[in-house]
């Protein structure tokens, strides 16, 4: 299952609604992606969602 290492953020569900208003099961993932990340001067690898990432690159 993914989950962001920095906020947590995992799957979410729901349903696909057809025209016919017949409804499936389906999931929402989250964008995970795996950066290298220097903390005090040693590399860390961490699946970070996209969102967290923005917000890294922009502190």
């Amino acid at each position: 299952m993914a989950k962001c290492d920095i906020c947590g953020k995992t799957p979410s569900f729901g349903h696909n609604v057809s025209h016919s208003n017949v409804k499936t099961k389906r999931q929402w993932k989250p964008n995970i992606q795996k950066v290298t990340i220097f903390k005090e001067g040693n590399p860390q690898t961490l699946k970070v969602c996209t969102r967290c990432l923005r917000t890294l690159n922009k502190n």
